[in-house]
C-alpha cells in the first residue's frame, strides 16, 4: 500500500481501527490491499453532500455510499432539523422513502434509526415509493423534512440520499450549507446517535406509512387532470398505452393514477415491470434514451399503441414515445414533452375559462425557449431558474407566500415535470397522466402528439435542442472539468458556428438574483445559445445547445454547426 497517499492511508487506517465499523466492511477494504488506485478513489475525499444530498458508488470508504456515510449525513441532518424545529410544539418528524436500488431499504432504515436516536419521529415507507410521493407526503404529513434514498437513473452500482425541507422541496443552497456544516463537524462515527429498530418503534419514533398514503397520493395526482369530463366520456378508453417502469418505483403509482382517470387500455412491459436494482434489460434505466424503450416499442407494435411512456427508477422523470402516421415510433425530447404539456394544460384552462390572469410557468436556464414562447402566448409569466427542480419548488413557495402569481406548470429539459401544488419536486406520475390525457384529447381530433408539435413549430418557430456530455471520473476527471470551465471562462469564443457570440452569462457571479453556480451560458446573435455545466450528481460535464430556425432543416443545420464547433474545442 506504499503507492497510496499519506492522507488516504491515514483515513483507511482510521476505518480499519474504528470499533463502530463492522467486520465485513473492514474486510472489504483489506481485500483491496493490492489495488492502490481503488483505495485512493475510495478515500481521497468524503462523499460530497451537495445541494441535492449524497450520490455515489456503493461500497466501503469515505467516498462511497454505505451505512456509515448515510449515518453521518443523517446525524448532520438531524441536528439541522432539531435547530429548525426549536421552539415549536411537539416532536419534529421526517418522512423517508426509497427506490429499488441495492441497499436502498437498508440505507432508508439506517437514516430512520439515526433520526430516532436524536428524538425525531421517522415516518418510513416499508417498501419502494416514488420520489414525488415523498415530496407530497412531507407536505401532507406536515413533517419537518424528508429523505429519499435513490440515485435516479444512474447505473446500478450507484445509490444516493436526497434531503427535503418542510415544504417538500429539496434543500436549496443556503439550507444545504447548514446541513453540510453540521456533517463536517462529525469527526467520528461514534458521534452518530442511533436507536435499534425495536427501541425506535417502542418509543413511537419509528412510524410506518402505507396504503392510506398511497391512495391519497393517487387521488391527488388524478385531480390534476384538466379535462376529466372528456376522459370520463370515453376518450381515455380509446387511447392505447404501453407503460414501462424500467424496473423502478413507477409501476403501481402510474397504473393507479391512470386507472382513476379512466385509461383502461394500458399494457405493461412485463420484462421491466418488477423492481430490480440491476436493471437487467437496459444499459441505463433512463427514459431520456431510446434504447430504454426497445421492449416498449416492440410491445407497442404488437398492440397498436398510440403512446408509450416510461419512468425512471424513482419515478420523477417521464419519457414519451409517439406512434406516427406511418406506424413508426418517435421519441419525444424532454423539451418537446414539456412544451406540449405547457400548451395542453394552458389551452385547456383557457377553454374552460379557468386560466388565471397571473399564471406562471417556471423552467430552467438550460430548457428550451419553445415552451416559454407558448406560455407567453397564453398570457403566462415565464420564470427561469438554475438547473434542478429544487429551484422550481422554491419559486412555487414564493408564489404561494406572496399570492402574486399562480403556479401553472414547471419543467426542465431532463424529463422532469410538475403540474399542481401538491408537491415540490418533479413527478413522473402526473406527467404520465397528463401526456396520456393530451394524447387522448388530440386523438379525438384525429391528431397525434407529433401532429400537434408540428403545428406549434409552425406557429412559434422551429426550436431544436441537443445535449452532449463528457464523463471524466475520479480525482483527475474533476480537475479536467475544472480546467474546461476555466478555459471557456477566461478565453470565451467570439464566434461559434459562423455566428457571433453576443453575450456571456457567468452564473458563478449570481446573475438575475439566482444563487451562484458554476455554469456558463453563451448567447449568439441569431438567438441560438449553448451552455456548459458540470453535473452536480455525476462525474461529467454537460453541454446544452438550443436554436430556433425557420424550418426543420434550417434548425437542424444551425444546431449541428454550433454543436460541432463547441465540442471540437472541448475535445481538443
Amino acid at each position: 500500500m506504499t503507492e497510496i497517499s499519506k492522507a488516504v492511508r491515514e483515513k483507511l487506517e482510521g476505518w480499519l481501527q474504528d470499533p463502530t465499523i463492522d467486520e465485513a466492511t473492514k474486510q472489504e477494504l483489506r481485500d483491496l490491499a493490492n489495488n492502490p488506485a481503488e483505495l485512493e478513489d475510495r478515500f481521497y475525499r468524503d462523499l460530497e453532500f451537495g445541494t441535492g444530498g449524497l450520490r455515489g458508488v456503493i461500497g466501503a470508504g469515505s467516498n462511497r455510499m454505505n451505512l456509515y456515510t448515510v449515518g453521518r449525513a443523517s446525524q448532520g441532518f438531524a441536528e439541522y432539523i432539531l435547530e429548525a424545529h426549536a421552539g415549536q410544539a411537539g416532536a419534529p418528524s421526517v418522512v423517508i422513502a426509497h427506490d429499488c436500488r441495492h441497499f436502498s431499504p437498508e440505507f432508508a432504515l439506517e437514516a430512520a434509526l439515526v433520526l430516532a436516536g436524536n428524538g425525531i419521529v421517522a415516518k418510513l415507507f416499508p417498501s419502494l415509493r416514488p420520489t414525488p410521493q415523498l415530496s407530497y407526503s412531507v407536505r401532507a404529513q406536515k413533517a419537518t423534512g424528508g429523505i429519499v434514498v435513490t440515485a435516479s437513473h444512474n447505473p446500478p452500482e450507484y445509490n444516493g440520499y436526497k434531503v427535503y425541507n418542510s415544504t417538500g422541496g429539496q434543500l436549496v443552497p443556503h439550507e444545504a450549507e447548514q446541513v453540510i456544516a453540521r456533517i463536517q463537524d462529525i469527526a467520528s462515527f461514534a458521534q452518530v446517535k442511533r436507536l435499534s429498530r425495536e427501541e425506535a418503534e417502542a418509543k413511537g419514533l419509528l412510524v410506518w406509512l402505507g396504503a392510506a398514503e398511497d391512495e391519497a397520493f393517487a387521488d391527488t395526482v388524478a385531480n390534476t387532470s384538466v379535462n376529466r369530463e372528456l376522459m370520463a366520456s370515453g376518450a381515455a378508453k380509446d387511447l392505447v398505452v404501453v407503460f414501462t417502469p424500467l424496473h423502478g418505483t413507477g409501476n403501481l403509482p402510474v397504473r393507479s393514477a391512470l386507472a382513476k382517470i379512466g385509461f383502461t387500455q394500458v399494457h405493461i412491459v412485463k420484462e421491466q415491470e418488477l423492481p430490480d436494482g440491476d436493471f437487467p434489460t437496459v444499459k441505463s434505466p433512463n427514459p431520456e434514451e431510446r434504447e430504454a424503450f426497445t421492449m416498449a416499442i416492440e410491445l407497442g407494435k404488437q398492440v397498436g399503441a398510440d403512446l408509450l411512456i416510461g419512468t425512471d427508477p424513482d419515478a420523477d422523470r417521464m419519457g414519451a414515445v409517439v406512434r406516427t402516421r406511418d406506424g413508426e415510433y418517435e421519441i419525444l425530447t424532454g423539451n418537446q414533452s414539456g412544451s406540449l404539456l405547457v400548451h395542453y394544460v394552458l389551452s385547456q384552462l383557457k377553454e374552460r375559462g379557468a386560466l388565471p390572469t397571473n399564471g406562471a410557468v417556471v423552467k430552467t436556464i438550460v430548457t428550451s425557449e419553445f415552451g416559454a414562447a407558448i406560455a407567453r402566448h397564453y398570457g403566462a409569466t415565464v420564470f427561469n431558474t438554475l438547473t434542478g427542480f429544487k429551484y422550481i419548488g422554491e419559486k412555487m413557495n414564493e408564489f404561494e407566500a406572496s399570492g402574486e402569481y399562480t403556479y401553472l406548470f414547471g419543467y426542465e429539459e431532463s424529463y422532469g415535470y410538475l403540474a399542481g401544488n401538491y408537491a415540490r419536486d418533479k413527478d413522473a406520475v402526473v406527467a404520465s397522466t397528463l401526456i396520456c390525457e393530451a394524447a387522448a384529447y388530440y386523438k379525438r381530433q384525429g391528431k397525434t402528439l407529433i401532429d400537434v408539435l408540428e403545428e406549434l413549430y409552425g406557429q412559434f418557430g422551429y426550436y431544436r435542442e441537443a445535449l452532449a456530455s463528457r464523463t471524466l471520473k475520479g480525482k483527475d476527471g474533476l480537475a479536467q472539468i475544472g480546467a474546461l470551465m476555466e478555459a471557456f471562462r477566461s478565453n470565451p469564443p467570439q464566434e461559434v458556428g459562423g455566428v457571433r457570440v453576443s453575450e456571456v452569462l457567468d452564473y458563478s457571479l449570481g446573475l438575475d438574483g439566482l444563487p451562484k453556480e458554476n455554469v456558463l451560458k453563451f448567447l449568439l446573435e441569431d438567438g441560438s445559445w449553448f451552455c456548459l455545466r458540470p453535473s452536480g450528481t455525476e462525474p461529467k460535464i454537460k453541454f446544452y445547445f438550443g436554436v430556433c430556425g425557420t424550418s426543420t432543416e434550417d434548425a437542424k443545420s444551425r444546431l449541428s454547426r454550433i454543436q460541432d464547433d463547441v465540442l471540437a474545442r472541448v475535445d481538443k
